[in-house]
């Protein structure tokens, strides 16, 4: 069975959509020109960052001022492998829980003082404790001991085996600070940023704007090549679009699917796109009535065309979600025959479940990005026929951030794509994950998840990590109906930027302004 719904009718009823239009495919980025030091790149936002401390971060907004502002030990490659930074080379034990990482000599952070092994190890001791209550500090990997080998190595064991460790150890939150301020005044970071990343603070307005210049110090000779970032934000993704088609912006790091065809076509401007393991998904708490019931979970991923979703949600930029937060952009992609459409399905599990008059529900969806509420008006017409009346509600996303997510019952949610599959599952679908927001406790799933981290051999993995998959399809504690593909746009001026799929890494130091800049 195929779920249809009227064009028309679905403009009307979701408006927050902006409508449905053929895109044009891929536009390649220009070919990179000699270096051109010097200059400002304005960067629009159009979701506020209000986080400064690194250790704190949880927007894309966040994370990128602290890559500008910060270093790690290793650094995201578009690839999802681990390149040098603050690392220049690591090694393991046999077994993999022993790490060696060599530091680089002469770095200093942005107060002056010199970057050392004692400042990596206090970085870690604050972010892996619980009292700190860093975001994602469970994707750090099983991490037991962080010590000092000499001014300039650190050894980082780990309980467990943990082939991933280098890669782990790119995720957003995982900064380097001076032994120094975590000592004496922590707290401080969330005013005034000291790191020894690519650029310097200059400027911080909430709700307006963020100003980096180029960090002289910078261990990367020449790097970064631009003088200054100028990073704005707009109130909503409409008025982003506009700076962008007037030339008042050079980068837009995010597009909604309903703009990218007009922005890509735009004078001056590349559109730019990239398969991406990004997803919307729908939190259900799995502990509480109508959910702790999986025929009633199980009944509402009967009610989900996912083909249809991708064509009305992500305007055909995306794939089919299968409710696992994993897709062909993974190494370990189990893949599956893909959920049908059964409303009459959902319907007979819902009256064995104790509902045959159906269910009425609140579903809240935060207005940014817009594709969220998108899909939850998507999801109440699909759902409709499968004996669900689905109330959709919304808010601004401060507010969703503040009463809504890791709280509600029943919500929609939004995550980057993240560099391993472990990483994925220790970060939302363990039950000891940082952000358990379904708060759905598997103890066959956690051992599989363990177990695969666990393990260097990649067959032994690929099965470990396809039997968890087929779990989370099976339990359905999150409803994953579709992935989204990364869009963006640049001025044709902006030379040797390059999206990540993760979505969540910039490497703007890297990037020069050609002519007409």
């Amino acid at each position: 069975m195929t779920f249809t719904l009227d064009r028309r009718a679905f403009l009307r009823t979701a408006a927050a959509t902006g409508g449905l239009m053929t895109l044009p495919g891929l536009v390649s980025m220009a070919q990179a020109q000699d270096i051109t030091p010097g200059g400002t790149l304005r960067v629009a936002l159009n979701i506020t960052p209000s986080v400064l401390n690194p250790m704190l971060l949880r927007l894309n907004s966040e994370y990128l001022l602290a890559e500008m502002l910060y270093s790690g030990l290793t650094m995201l490659t578009p690839e999802m492998t681990a390149a040098p930074d603050l690392a220049t080379e690591w090694s393991a034990s046999e077994d993999a829980t022993e790490w060696r990482f060599t530091l680089r000599e002469g770095v200093t952070f942005s107060n002056g003082a010199p970057l050392t092994s004692a400042d990596v190890v206090a970085s870690f001791t604050k972010l892996l404790d619980p009292e700190t209550a860093a975001p994602g500090s469970r994707n750090l990997g099983p991490i037991s001991e962080v010590v000092a080998d000499g001014d300039y190595a650190v050894i980082i064991r780990t309980a467990t085996p943990y082939a991933d460790l280098p890669v782990a150890l790119t995720y957003p939150t995982a900064k380097i600070v001076p032994a120094s301020i975590i000592e004496s005044d922590f707290d401080s970071l969330g005013q005034t940023p000291v790191g020894s990343g690519p650029f310097r603070l200059a400027e911080f307005i909430a709700d307006d704007r963020a100003i980096v210049e180029k960090n002289p110090d910078y261990y990367v000779e020449g790097q970064p090549y631009l003088d200054r970032v100028e990073v704005r934000t707009f109130p909503d993704a409409a008025g982003a679009a506009a700076a962008m088609l007037a030339g008042e912006i050079d980068l837009l790091t995010e597009i909604q699917p309903t703009d990218y065809a007009r922005i890509a076509d735009g004078d001056g401007i590349e559109g730019m796109r990239t398969p991406s393991g990004r997803f919307l998904d729908v939190v259900m708490d799995c502990t509480v009535a109508p959910f702790n019931d999986p025929k009633v979970r199980e009944a509402l991923s009967c009610c989900v065309d996912r083909e249809a979703m991708v064509e009305l949600v992500a305007e055909g930029y995306g794939t089919p979600g299968n409710d696992s937060p994993v897709n062909a952009s993974y190494a370990y992609f189990s893949d599956a025959p893909l959920k049908q459409y059964d409303p009459e399905k959902s319907k007979a599990l819902l009256a064995e479940a104790g509902h045959p008059d159906g269910i009425e529900i609140d579903l809240i969806a935060s207005v940014k990005p817009d594709y969220r509420s998108a899909m939850a008006v998507v999801l109440r017409e699909m759902a409709k026929p499968g004996g669900w009346t689905i109330n959709v509600k919304t808010m601004d996303h401060p507010s969703y951030l503040d009463q809504v997510w890791k709280k509600g019952a029943f919500y929609v949610g939004y995550y980057n794509m993240q560099p391993t599959e472990g990483t994925i599952f220790n970060l939302l679908f363990t039950s000891d994950a940082s952000w358990n927001e379904t708060r759905w406790n598997n103890a066959e799933f956690d051992a599989l998840v363990a177990k695969a981290d666990a393990t260097t051999d990649p067959a032994v993995r690929a099965e470990l990590y396809a039997e968890a998959q087929k779990l989370m399809r099976e339990e359905v504690p999150a409803l994953v109906p579709c992935f989204f593909d990364l869009l963006g746009a640049r001025a044709e001026k902006v030379m040797n930027y390059e999206q990540n799929p993760r979505g969540a890494n910039y490497a703007l130091h890297k990037v020069w302004l050609g002519s007409g800049s």
